[in-house]
């Protein structure tokens, strides 16, 4: 009974920046569980031209391809010091990691509303919480979107529409891989993590199983922690 809770069946998912990293293990994942995946990078749509992401999802609309399952996982981060960070950078950095969100919300949410099905999940950061020194313009994109999505839970669960957000941690993607194999940082930052590893892009991948599916169906507002325990207190 409970596996049959997991089967995304007859669902369409798209999920951003699925290519590679953690995007792309949730797509495996959604893929393995029954869900027809819309794989989505740079190339396919550019989160960064609000009229590209206008223009895909037209496209979307006109093949009968709008989702019943939006994953928000694709960001840009610059480190730079703030005292430095240029504004065209802080207005990219804004428009990919929340404007577009909010965008593809709006864009998804009548289809799911009137079939009264829907799941909205944002990939975030532990930066929501603990900002590093050198990505705070990022590490405020990421707690605009998890306040996009507690602000809309309670408006959109009467239609049967969760949202929530998964919080990743220190996860070894492309993103990651040149700093954590520095001999010196790497075991710096594992030894730091309370289960003494970083993450890897399937860990990601359970918890955005869970809010997707009728398995998670009683969950909303809520953010995941995908962190091996960094973020706990003390």
């Amino acid at each position: 009974m409970i596996r049959e809770k997991f089967d995304l069946t007859g669902k369409v998912a798209l999920v951003t920046g699925s290519t590679r990293g953690i995007g792309q293990a949730i797509g495996d994942a959604f893929e393995e569980c029954g869900a027809t995946v819309i794989r989505h990078n740079t190339k396919v749509c550019d989160l960064a031209d609000p009229a590209a992401i206008d223009a895909f999802f037209d496209r979307l609309e006109a093949e009968g391809k709008m989702p019943d399952i939006l994953v928000a996982n694709a960001s840009i981060q610059a480190k730079i010091p703030w005292t430095e960070f240029p504004l065209d950078e802080a207005q990219k950095e804004l428009q990919v990691n929340f404007l577009a969100t909010l965008r593809m919300f709006q864009r998804c949410y009548p289809k799911m509303k009137a079939q009264q099905w829907g799941r909205f999940i944002t990939v975030g950061s532990v930066n929501e919480r603990r900002p590093h020194p050198d990505m705070c313009v990022y590490a405020a994109t990421k707690s605009a979107q998890e306040n996009l999505v507690r602000g809309l839970a309670r408006q959109v669960a009467p239609e049967g529409v969760t949202v929530n957000n998964i919080r990743p941690g220190v996860f070894y993607t492309d993103r990651n891989k040149d700093c954590l194999a520095d001999p010196v940082y790497g075991p710096k930052v594992t030894a730091a993590i309370p289960l003494h590893d970083y993450a890897r892009p399937e860990d990601a991948a359970g918890a955005a199983l869970l809010l997707a599916s009728d398995a998670g169906r009683y969950i909303t507002g809520s953010t995941i922690t995908v962190d091996g325990g960094l973020g706990l207190p003390g």
